[in-house]
């Protein structure tokens, strides 16, 4: 069985709860797990506390005190001083950057197709950090050994993180 939201399909496994967890975490300051629940449950996804409880402490999720004061969760890997919304735009873009500037060697659009000319080896790991990129313009990636296939939403997304691809430096 499938679960539908947002022109995405989401199978009902677990992977795929753990997966929409993580995304909700980095897309949204999340104080309570009531809160979660009802963020998943928009997904189509009914979860028990108990079972939440479980998938927030397999992902290594735990409150941390934000910059204003409150307390949310948060994966290991965030900086609990800054939003969600500011980490797509800065620290993840800053990421990607350091991280595809030594890896891409040639881009390519057709569309809202973009391919990625890697390293040998190195396409596998060039289309997981972009897959972790809090958005929905980027469909998705597929990668082989030297080349990575990114689906973008729109022609003008393409376009534009083609742009940036280029520009890296």
């Amino acid at each position: 069985m499938t679960q539908q939201y947002d022109n995405m399909f989401r199978p009902a496994t677990r992977t795929a709860r753990l997966n929409a967890i993580e995304q909700a975490l980095r897309a949204h300051v999340i104080t309570s797990q009531a809160q979660l629940a009802a963020i998943l449950a928009q997904q189509g996804i009914d979860v028990t506390q108990a079972t939440l409880s479980r998938d927030l402490d397999e992902i290594h999720a735990a409150k941390s005190r934000l910059a204003d004061g409150t307390m949310a969760y948060m994966l290991p890997d965030h900086d609990p001083n800054m939003h969600p919304e500011d980490l797509v735009d800065e620290k993840e873009e800053q990421h990607m950057a350091r991280v595809l500037s030594g890896l891409v060697t040639s881009v390519a659009r057709a569309n809202n197709l973009i391919v990625i000319h890697t390293s040998s080896g190195a396409a596998q790991y060039v289309a997981s950090v972009i897959d972790r990129q809090i958005t929905q313009e980027v469909l998705g990636t597929i990668a082989g050994d030297d080349t990575v296939l990114v689906i973008c939403a729109t022609d003008a997304i393409a376009q534009e993180k083609t742009d940036w691809l280029v520009n890296i430096d």
